[in-house]
């Protein structure tokens, strides 16, 4: 999977565009900025967003092409990016953050409940996950995401791997998606917003 996502990077064209998710995008605006991490942030569209609107921004994702990507990205704009090419169950940071942002982070099954157990360590008690990515019902949709029904997700499955988690908003939709070339189209996402416990 490394591979693809290196190729996939490496293309000239931003593979999702260079404009944030909307509904990240959305959340944020309603919140005060502080420090947010981007799990998987890919060629940094969102995190560009954040840097702008005064974040401090960390990320991380397993392709070197990605975070070559976000730097041509953002550097044109004279900011500073905590960025590191790491796996998702050996990223580490001295940070405790305000805000954890998940934008279509879909982790294989066999790891996929320890990677977000290991992410949400990160967070600050009372710290808000804002969440976005397909559902189950996205399998056989052109509109992008994972081939795998097991990476998808169900209402049960994010409850059961967000444990400690206190879910203000939970709801499964159907979208239209255009988000550059991989992400267009008829889309079913399930969207949450929790609260870590304190």
């Amino acid at each position: 999977m490394k591979d693809f996502w290196n190729q996939r990077y490496a293309e000239e064209e931003f593979a999702y565009g260079k404009q944030p998710n909307e509904f990240l995008k959305k959340q944020l605006d309603l919140l005060e900025p502080g420090t947010l991490l981007l799990p998987a942030e890919g060629e940094g569209r969102n995190a560009l967003y954040a840097l702008q609107k005064g974040w401090e921004v960390s990320c991380f994702d397993y392709s070197a092409s990605a975070q070559k990507k976000a730097e041509l990205l953002i550097k044109p704009y004279g900011f500073n990016l905590d960025y590191q090419v790491t796996d998702v169950l050996e990223y580490t940071t001295e940070t405790c953050f305000d805000v954890l942002g998940f934008s279509y982070v879909h982790f294989p099954k066999e790891i996929r409940a320890r990677a977000h157990k290991h992410l949400i360590s990160f967070l600050k008690p009372g710290g808000t996950i804002i969440f976005e990515a397909f559902s189950k019902s996205q399998m056989g949709k052109p509109s992008g995401g994972p081939k795998n029904t097991d990476m998808l997700f169900s209402i049960e499955e994010i409850k059961t791997e967000f444990k400690g988690i206190q879910f203000t908003y939970l709801e499964e939709l159907n979208i239209v998606l255009t988000e550059g070339h991989y992400h267009v189209g008829e889309a079913s996402v399930i969207r949450f917003i929790g609260k870590k416990g304190d």
